[in-house]
C-alpha cells in the first residue's frame, strides 16, 4: 500500500488560509490504513482547523467528506457536488489522488494535506515499513521475495557489502541487513544457486528516472 503521514497542522493551516470555504476530503483506502486520511483523520483535522482559525478571528466553513479512493474517477465523481460548493479542496490522499482530482476539477485549487512517503506494508499496528520502490522491473523471484533495491541501504544486487554486524546494516543498526535476509530466505527455499547468477546493473529507465510512467492494459480499455 501507499504509506503517508499527515502534514503538520501549521503547514496545513498556512496553505488553506486564503480560502473561506474548504472541503477536507479523505481517502478510505491506503492513507486510512496508515492513519493519515480516513474518516477519523478528516474529523480531527477539520476540528483542529476550525479552532485554529476561530482563535485567529478568521471565519471559515469546513465541509468533511471521505470517498473510497481518490485515484479512481468513479469514486471521485461522488465528491463532485461537495467540490463545487467549496473554494478549495484539502486532499488527505497520496500525491496521485491530489493530482487526479486536480486533473478533473481544473478550476478548483486542490491542496495536499499528506506527505506521501513510500510503498510498504503494515508490519504491526502503527508501524509501517518500506518494501517496494516501484522500480518497474521486479526481480523478487531471484531474491526470495526480498527486494535489495528497497531494503538494502546501498541497493546492492550481487551480494552483501561485508559491513553488516549481527544481521544489522552498517548504515543504520536499526535496519536488518537485506542480504542477510535474502541469503537466509533462499537457504530455506533451497534456492541459494540463484546467487550464482550475475545480476547486471539496474536499468533505471523503468523507474521514475525515465520520467512519468504509464501502464496501458489494452484488454481492459473500453
Amino acid at each position: 500500500m501507499i504509506v503517508g503521514e499527515q502534514k503538520p497542522i501549521a503547514e496545513i493551516k498556512e496553505i488553506v488560509a486564503p480560502y473561506d470555504k474548504l472541503l477536507v476530503l479523505g481517502c478510505g483506502t491506503c492513507v486510512k490504513t496508515c492513519f493519515a486520511g480516513g474518516d477519523d483523520e478528516v474529523a480531527v483535522l477539520s476540528s483542529a482547523l476550525r479552532l485554529a482559525f476561530k482563535k485567529d478571528g478568521k471565519k471559515i466553513e469546513i465541509e468533511e467528506l471521505t470517498i473510497e479512493r481518490q485515484c479512481e474517477n468513479e469514486f471521485i465523481q461522488e465528491a463532485a457536488p461537495a467540490i463545487a460548493r467549496n473554494d478549495a479542496v484539502l486532499s488527505l490522499a497520496c500525491g496521485a489522488g491530489v493530482q487526479d482530482i486536480a486533473r478533473l476539477f481544473v478550476k478548483t485549487p486542490v491542496l495536499p494535506g499528506v506527505n506521501t512517503t513510500f510503498i510498504g506494508i503494515q508490519e504491526k499496528t502503527g508501524v509501517f515499513t518500506e518494501e517496494c520502490s516501484g522500480c518497474g522491473n521486479c526481480e523478487l523471484a531471484v531474491f526470495g521475495g526480498i527486494c535489495p533495491i528497497t531494503r538494502c541501504s546501498k541497493k546492492l544486487l550481487n551480494g552483501p557489502c561485508g559491513g553488516s554486524q549481527n544481521g544489522k546494516c552498517e548504515v543504520n543498526p536499526d535496519i536488518d541487513c537485506a542480504w542477510q535476509l535474502i541469503i537466509e530466505r533462499l537457504g530455506m527455499l533451497g534456492q541459494l544457486d540463484n546467487l550464482k547468477k550475475y545480476i547486471p546493473p539496474k536499468n533505471w529507465s523503468t523507474s521514475n528516472s525515465g520520467g512519468p510512467r504509464k501502464l496501458v492494459r489494452e484488454d481492459h480499455i473500453i
